[in-house]
């Protein structure tokens, strides 16, 4: 387990967040299928639900206005020491301010915006509230991954705003793996060409999508499939170990993944 107990360096995924347009129904189903509490944030911040794993908060929720376009999906932020600095870099290279930095209470500094494939990120400035508390066990998140048309084109967008090291991954499949520069910690990956995320309305579109770690991945799909959802890839075995590519009651795509056990030293 990582236990987070203050800002993480730039560009590493530090918090998840998804609007949905039936806020109980997915507290029902995530708090099922992962486990999760919930802490209603109050009027104030828009009854904005910190979903929470061990008393900890590993990602957000919140009911999306009526009148708002039918796709949903989870937004991925990474951590930003300087959120404006990097929303700039994000336009210098070409994507677009979909949020603009704003201050969140006291809690910290945020931005969304959009990579010049049409992929939504967000940026979080941590103050008060550093992102996700608790990551890389069951009910919480253990890898990011960018679907994108153009593999490539995403990988040189990324480096520029977050300085990443690039590593392609050998053999037939097009996959590059996003390195922390510095440390050469891992933070994420780019799967490029045919295996391309339906958005959910139906549309092919290049988006983040999630890992969460769970316990079991074939009881996991069937909890999706119980509480309204999809499974779109069955549970497989991989060398990161099994997991199944699922979809909530609104077709939000997500993985769910045991993963594989780190070699004894």
């Amino acid at each position: 387990m990582t236990h987070v107990t203050g800002n993480a360096p730039d560009g590493t995924p530090n918090w998840l967040d998804i609007g949905v347009p039936d806020l109980d129904r997915a507290r029902t189903f995530y708090g099922t299928l992962l486990g999760w509490q919930f802490q209603d944030a109050g009027p104030e911040a828009g009854h904005y639900n910190m979903c929470n794993l061990r008393g900890e908060p590993v990602a957000g929720m919140m009911q999306n206005p009526e009148g708002e376009p039918d796709v949903y999906w989870w937004n991925v932020y990474f951590a930003a020491d300087d959120c404006d600095g990097l929303a700039k870099r994000a336009t210098d290279a070409g994507g677009e301010v979909v949020v603009p930095s704003m201050d969140v209470m006291d809690l910290g500094r945020m931005a969304v915006l959009r990579d010049p494939q049409g992929a939504h990120f967000g940026l979080w400035q941590g103050r008060s509230h550093p992102g996700s508390r608790i990551v890389n066990v069951p009910g919480s998140y253990v890898w990011n991954e960018l679907v994108a048309r153009d593999s490539a084109a995403a990988g040189e967008f990324y480096k520029a705003v977050f300085g990443y090291e690039l590593e392609p991954m050998p053999g037939d499949m097009d996959y590059t793996v996003l390195r922390r520069a510095g440390d050469g910690r891992y933070v994420g990956g780019i799967l490029g060409g045919s295996g391309i995320v339906l958005g959910g309305g139906g549309d092919p579109a290049s988006s983040w999508t999630t890992y969460f770690a769970v316990d079991d991945a074939d009881e996991a799909a069937r909890r999706v499939r119980a509480g309204g959802g999809t499974v779109d890839s069955e549970p497989q075995d991989t060398p990161y170990g099994r997991s199944a590519t699922v979809r909530d009651p609104f077709g939000v795509p997500f993985h769910v993944m045991k993963p594989a056990q780190e070699p004894q030293s």
